[in-house]
Formats: structure tokens, sequence, C-alpha cells
């Protein structure tokens, strides 16, 4: 049977994969604001999370783009790594180190994001879908410049506090 899958099943898997992940990141990112203590940093998780909104409103027009439904599938990466946020959250509850611990969680789901929104938008190239393309391509673009705001953030004053 796997012999028979395509790069189509695989573009279709990792899109249920992502979107699984973005609706997970919009559950963690209100309690990672409400624990941020840098008044920029929550800002910043609660733009994030209106922009997560879009993120799954474009991954279900891409789903639409096939004729599928949109659902997602479990994916163990996003829940460990949110995972790790909580934990930092809870041992650094207080400390001068917590943000530098929610910069560090958050860029880890960016890392995580860019890395499919990256192979999506190959994947949807290859494939000739060139509205799926741009889609993926403009959340791409807004998880990039996420992470490097969050580097921002943490190089002009959170590392310094922290320190």
């Amino acid at each position: 049977m796997a012999e028979n899958k395509k790069l189509e099943d695989l573009f279709e898997d990792t899109l249920r994969d992502i979107y699984y992940a973005e609706r997970q990141i919009t559950k963690a990112l209100p309690k990672m604001a409400k624990a941020a203590q840098s008044e920029e940093l929550r800002k910043g998780f609660e733009q994030h999370l209106e922009q997560t909104e879009g993120h799954i409103e474009r991954l279900e027009q891409v789903f639409e783009l096939l004729g599928k439904r949109a659902r997602g599938k479990t994916c163990d990466a996003i829940l460990g790594i949110i995972d790790e946020g909580k934990t930092i959250m809870d041992e650094f509850k207080g400390s001068a180190a917590l943000d530098a611990g929610l910069i560090s969680a958050a860029q880890a789901v960016e890392h995580y994001e860019i890395a499919r929104y990256g192979t999506l938008k190959t994947w949807a190239q290859e494939l000739g879908m060139a509205e799926a393309v741009r889609l993926l391509d403009a959340t791409l673009s807004e998880e990039i410049q996420t992470d490097q705001k969050l580097t921002q953030i943490a190089e002009a004053s959170v590392n310094l506090k922290a320190a």
C-alpha cells in the first residue's frame, strides 16, 4: 500500500500535521502571553495569536484547493515543544529568566513551523499548485518575521535581564 503513495499524499499528510499544530499553538499562546513579564513580549505573543488564526484560515483555503475537508493529524512534535514551554513556565515562574525561556520555547515553535511551511511550499510548487504556493509563502514569511522579532526582543532586553 505504501508503494502507491505519491507526493500529493505526503503533501496532504503534512498539511494535516501543521493544521493540528497551528490549532494547538492558538491554545498555548494566550498562556504564554499571560506568563510573560515583558510588556513587549506579551504584546508580541498576542499579535502572533492573531497571525496564527490567519494561518489556520490560509491552511483551510489550501485544503479547499485540494477538495478536502480541513482536519488535523496529531502532531507529536508540536505537543512536545509546547510541553517544554509549559515546563519552562512552571520552573521559571517569577524569575528573571522566565521571558528568555518563553522566547526560547516560542522560537522552537517558530522553527518547526518554518520547516513545515518551507517544505509544503516547495511541494506545492512541484505539484503545480500556484495558489497554494502563494498562501503557504505568505504564512512562511510571517513565521520568519516572528522568529526575527523574538530574537530582537531577546537581544534588546530580555536576555540582559535574565543574566
